[in-house]
């Protein structure tokens, strides 16, 4: 509906489809200095009394909230107060972050940097709302996901995946699987036929190729989640660094699969 660009924040109006609830939402990339954090605070309040709506924030504040939030000793006392304050003012819920108690890390030091923070009307409307820290891939932020539990699942029906188009000779292999099929009678039966034949093929291709792409990430984020989980206790090993960084490439390869599909899913002809 409407939008604010700032310096540390994006944030936008939106009007819901399914119900025309109206709700907003704040991303935050906090400063690093002090002195630039007042500006922060002082642009969420002023989002906040402009549109007066149910909304969240989310992002990385580059500051924690209470001392337990960091292994390192350079808590910086008032950037927690400062922060502490405008939850409080903004009458804002800090969700329990589920997964972790981290969102950044090195091998050395871990602190709980991004959070996503709501009003309690948010709350209301979607009671179920919940945080969770996911693996990191290839950066020291951990990302944390806010869900709502609306998205439901329907009927799978067969389709076309471009993103078997990413797979090298898919073109020639549909080919090849075309002219094996052999069939007598009317033109639109042979049609019919060959297209019936190549659904089957292509489905047992797919699972043998790509497999189930969300059971295949999951797995992935799992192997990551489990090596995060020692570096926040003792810092990695050689073979355990190594492993990690294996591991994110193969997820962003399949999180570029997986793009592709939603894109599809989606019917959009670009994205911004």
């Amino acid at each position: 509906m409407e939008e604010y660009i700032g310096r540390y924040t994006i944030a936008c109006s939106f009007k819901s489809v399914s119900d025309n609830f109206l709700w907003a939402f704040a991303g935050v990339y906090g400063p690093n200095l002090d002195n630039n954090r007042v500006c922060l605070w002082e642009k969420l309040a002023g989002i906040h009394s402009w549109w007066n709506l149910p909304w969240w924030i989310g992002g990385d504040f580059n500051v924690i909230r209470f001392p337990s939030e960091s292994s390192s000793s350079r808590r910086g006392q008032s950037a927690m107060v400062e922060l502490f304050k405008c939850i409080s003012d903004l009458n804002l819920v800090d969700l329990a972050l589920v997964g972790g108690f981290a969102t950044w890390a090195n091998n050395h030091s871990w602190s709980q940097l991004d959070r996503f923070l709501i009003s309690p009307e948010w709350k209301s409307h979607f009671p179920d709302v919940w945080q969770k820290r996911l693996p990191s891939i290839n950066s020291d932020h951990l990302p944390i996901l806010l869900d709502c539990s609306g998205i439901r699942g329907g009927r799978r029906y067969f389709k076309f995946e471009n993103m078997w188009l990413k797979s090298e000779g898919f073109v020639e292999r549909v080919r090849q699987w075309w002219s094996s099929y052999q069939l007598q009678g009317t033109p639109s039966f042979v049609l019919a036929g060959k297209l019936k034949a190549l659904k089957r093929d292509l489905k047992l291709w797919n699972m043998q190729s790509f497999g189930d792409l969300r059971e295949n990430k999951k797995g992935k984020l799992k192997e990551i989640l489990d090596i995060e989980r020692i570096q926040e206790a003792r810092p990695l090993n050689q073979d355990e660094v190594e492993r990690k960084t294996l591991l994110g490439e193969e997820l962003e390869r399949i999180i570029l699969l997986e793009e592709i599909s939603w894109r599809q899913k989606s019917r959009a002809l670009w994205l911004r």
